[in-house]
């Protein structure tokens, strides 16, 4: 009987701590990418959504999967996060409209990484799938490989060299670098 009851208790936890997690929101035509503040729903790719502890309902938006990482993995978040989600591209309608309201986990999605998809900012795309199928027949086409998120490495979301050089300002603004160095000097860095 006792062993019946703490059965019980789990699976009554298990269950709270799932309807805990925040529900994704639509995304829609106010939906502003955190980093580039630019609407989110005229780029195209697959897009993410970080629901943060005290911000219910008002998830950051990102223009691509891979910003959507780096704010994860970055130490200086406001509030701590509670989920994150991104689109699932094997139900989106093209690439080019990855769909409003067609969001995953990013901890469930099967990441294609390395193939020659570029996002909604012009930068190599890690594109997710909540089904393992459609993500292989993306890679038989685009190239790539699933990674599970924990598996991808920093270098791979943090690296200059996965951005294409016409999207840097070092490349479109020779000035860049020495503004670049100024602002570090007067902050004391």
């Amino acid at each position: 009987m006792k062993r019946a009851l703490l059965v019980l208790m789990l699976l009554a936890a298990c269950r709270d701590e799932t309807a805990a997690l925040p529900q994704p929101v639509p995304m829609t035509a106010e939906s502003v990418g955190y980093f580039c503040q630019m609407n989110v729903i005229e780029h195209p790719g697959p897009k993410g959504q970080a629901h943060l502890d005290g911000l219910a309902g008002k998830p950051l938006f990102f223009s691509q999967v891979r910003d959507a990482i780096a704010y994860m993995r970055l130490p200086e978040q406001s509030h701590p996060i509670l989920a994150v989600y991104v689109s699932d591209m094997g139900a989106a309608p093209s690439w080019d409209q990855p769909g409003a309201d067609n969001w995953i986990l990013i901890d469930k999605a099967s990441l294609v990484v390395g193939s020659d998809a570029t996002g909604g900012m012009g930068a190599p795309e890690i594109v997710p799938f909540s089904d393992p199928a459609k993500a292989d027949a993306f890679i038989a086409e685009h190239g790539g490989a699933v990674m599970r998120l924990a598996e991808i490495p920093d270098g791979m979301i943090f690296s200059d060299a996965t951005a294409p050089a016409a999207t840097s300002p070092a490349a479109t603004d020779p000035d860049f670098q020495n503004r670049l160095r100024t602002l570090t000097q007067k902050l004391g860095g």
